[in-house]
C-alpha cells in the first residue's frame, strides 16, 4: 500500500520509538476496512516494537487506535490517515512510543495540569490542509494527559455521522459532544482555550517585557522577512502576531515562489517560523493588536490588555478574506457558507454548490469543486470573469459548471440549520433569482487588517496603509509592509521583499535618531 520510498522513510522514523506500542483495529467487512488492515500490517512489519490486534471495540468502524502496550488507548483514527493526514499518523506513532514532542516545557506542563476528563472528536477531510495541525495538536494532548481522548474522523468515510452531527466545515472539533471550535487551531490556541487562567498569565508576561528596538506586528511573509533582516542587524527584535504564518496558512498550492517549483502554504509558514527562530527574535504569538499609540516610545496595545513598547514599529498585519456582507452569511458560516474549497469541498460530495467570485481564486475553486460535487454555479458581479485565460478555458470545458455574470448575491438562504440556496439579482435586467444549493464558497478577494489603525496612520480609500518607497507611513518610526499596504500586487514574494525593505529602513531610521 505504501510505496518503497515512503516505507523506507517510515521505517527510519520508527527507529525513534522508545517503548512498545500496539495498533488496535476495529474493522468491518467494507473495502475501507480491508485497506486499513493492509496499512496497519505494513506499519507493524516495519518495527518489532509495534504489534497489531484486530479485536478493538470502537463504535466507528473501520477505525484503529494507537496505544502504549498495557495502557488504554487514547489516540484514535476513524479513517485511513493518508494524504495530508499521513504526518499525523507518523507523529502519533512516535509520540505514543515515547519520542519527545517538539513543544516547550511550559506548554507541556499546562497540558498535564488539565484535570477534567475530555473526549475530543475532530472531523476532517483528507484534502484539508488546515486539519492536520488540529489533529496533531489534539493527539498530543491525549498522549501527554491520561484524562484526554481524541478521535480523528474522516468525514468522507463516515457521512452518516457527519450528517448526524450536522458538520458542514472542517476541521470541526467537538469536546464532550459539544462544538469546541472550527478551522485551524494550534496547540497553543487549544491549550489557552482550555486553561481559563492562561490569558491573564500571558498578559502579565507581555507587560514585563523590555522595550524593543523594532516591534513587528504580524507574522506572515512580510513580518517574517522583516524579523530576519532586523535580527541580523543585531537590534532587539520582537514579533507579535495573531497566528504566525498569517494567510499563508490558508493557502494550498504555491507554484510561483521563485526557486521553489511547488510547495504548500503550511509548509512555507513552518519554514518561515523556523528561519525566524534561528535568530534572537522574541515571538509573541496568539495576540491581536488593538491600538497603536505614540509618545517617547511607540506602544502597541493588545486585545488581552497588555502593552508592548518599541523605538520603531513595522506593521505587517496582512489581509483577510472579504465577506459578502449579505443576510444569512454570518448565520450560516460553517453550516454551508465556506471560504476554503480545499478544506470543505469533500463534505459536499454529490451536492450542488456555488462559488461567488470570478477572479483566479474563484475559478480555481470552481474547477476543484467540479471534481467532487454534482454541480457548481459560479457567480461573478462583473460583466466577465477576471481569472487568467487558461483557467477560464479549463472552467468552461467542465460539463457540470454554470457561469453567471452580472450576478449580485443578495441573501444566503437556509432552513435554520444549514444552507439551502442563495438569492441574486441579475444586474443586466434587474430580475431576482434563487438557486437551490447545499454550499456557498466565497472567493471575492481580500480586506486589509487595518480596522484597529483608523485615525492613527494614513489609510487609502481601500483601507490600506499608505507607504512611500521606503515603507515609511505617515507616522515617524512606523513602517509597514506586505498586503496591508498600498504596495501593488499582493503576492508572497512581494510581501517578503517589502518586509526586508521596511526592516532596512527601520535600521537606517534608528541609527539616525
Amino acid at each position: 500500500m505504501l510505496d518503497a520510498n515512503i516505507r523506507a522513510q517510515l521505517q527510519a522514523y520508527l527507529e525513534k520509538l522508545q517503548r512498545p506500542i500496539e495498533l488496535i483495529a476495529s474493522l468491518d467487512d467494507s473495502a475501507a476496512a480491508t485497506e486499513m488492515r493492509t496499512l496497519l500490517e505494513e506499519i507493524a512489519s516495519l518495527n518489532n516494537k509495534i504489534s497489531l490486534r484486530d479485536n478493538g471495540d470502537a463504535t466507528l468502524r473501520p477505525s484503529f487506535a494507537i496505544a502504549e502496550q498495557g495502557v488504554a488507548p487514547r489516540v484514535h483514527f476513524a479513517g485511513i490517515p493518508l494524504g495530508h493526514e499521513f504526518t499525523s499518523l507518523v507523529l502519533a506513532l512516535l509520540q505514543v512510543g515515547g519520542h519527545p514532542p517538539r513543544i516547550d516545557d511550559a506548554t507541556i506542563a499546562q497540558i498535564q495540569s488539565l484535570s477534567a476528563p475530555m473526549e475530543f472528536v475532530t472531523f476532517i477531510s483528507l484534502s484539508c490542509h488546515n486539519c492536520p495541525d488540529v489533529v496533531q495538536a489534539l493527539n498530543l494532548l491525549a498522549v501527554l494527559n491520561p484524562n484526554i481522548r481524541h478521535t480523528m474522523v474522516d468525514g468522507a468515510l463516515f457521512q452518516d455521522y457527519v450528517n448526524e452531527q450536522k458538520i458542514m466545515a472542517v476541521p470541526t472539533v467537538l469536546l464532550n459532544g459539544q462544538t469546541f471550535g472550527q478551522g485551524r487551531m494550534s496547540i497553543e490556541e487549544i491549550v489557552a482555550k482550555l486553561d481559563q487562567n492562561s490569558g491573564e498569565k500571558a498578559a502579565q508576561q507581555i507587560n514585563d517585557k523590555a522595550p524593543f528596538d523594532v516591534l513587528i506586528v504580524g507574522g506572515g511573509p512580510a513580518g517574517a522577512a522583516a524579523a530576519v533582516y532586523a535580527a541580523r542587524k543585531g537590534i532587539r527584535t520582537g514579533v507579535v502576531s495573531e497566528r504566525f504564518g498569517g494567510q499563508v496558512l490558508d493557502t494550498l498550492g504555491i507554484e510561483n515562489f521563485i526557486s521553489v517549483q511547488a510547495t504548500e502554504g503550511p509548509k512555507l509558514a513552518a519554514a518561515l517560523e523556523n528561519h525566524v527562530r534561528e535568530y534572537e527574535v522574541d515571538i509573541i504569538n496568539l495576540q491581536r493588536a488593538k491600538a497603536l499609540r505614540t509618545g517617547d516610545l511607540l506602544e502597541i496595545e493588545l486585545e488581552n490588555g497588555a502593552t508592548l513598547q518599541s523605538r520603531s514599529v513595522i506593521l505587517a498585519t496582512g489581509a483577510r478574506w472579504r465577506e459578502m456582507n449579505v443576510p444569512g452569511e454570518a448565520e450560516y458560516r460553517g453550516r454551508g457558507v465556506a471560504y476554503c474549497p480545499h478544506c470543505d469541498g469533500p463534505l459536499f460530495k454529490g451536492k450542488r454548490v456555488a462559488v461567488v467570485g470570478g477572479g483566479n481564486s474563484g475559478v480555481e475553486a470552481a474547477i476543484d469543486l467540479a471534481g467532487i460535487v454534482s454541480h457548481v454555479t459560479l457567480l461573478e458581479f462583473g460583466e466577465q470573469l477576471r481569472a487568467d485565460a487558461v483557467l477560464q478555458a479549463k472552467l468552461r470545458s467542465l460539463p457540470n459548471v454554470t457561469v453567471i455574470t452580472q450576478a449580485q448575491t443578495t441573501e444566503v438562504l437556509g432552513d435554520g440549520e444549514k444552507v439551502t440556496g442563495l438569492s441574486y439579482i441579475n444586474r443586466a435586467d434587474g430580475s431576482e433569482n434563487q438557486i437551490e444549493l447545499a454550499g456557498i464558497f466565497v472567493q471575492i478577494g481580500l480586506l486589509p487588517n487595518t480596522d484597529w489603525l483608523k485615525g492613527t496612520v494614513e489609510l487609502s480609500r481601500h483601507g490600506e496603509i499608505v507607504v512611500d518607497d521606503r515603507g515609511q507611513t505617515s507616522l515617524p518610526g512606523v513602517f509597514a509592509a506586505g498586503d496591508v499596504t498600498t504596495t501593488p500586487f499582493k503576492q508572497i514574494i512581494i510581501a517578503m521583499g517589502d518586509g526586508a525593505k521596511a526592516s532596512l529602513s527601520v535600521f537606517d531610521y534608528l541609527i539616525r535618531q
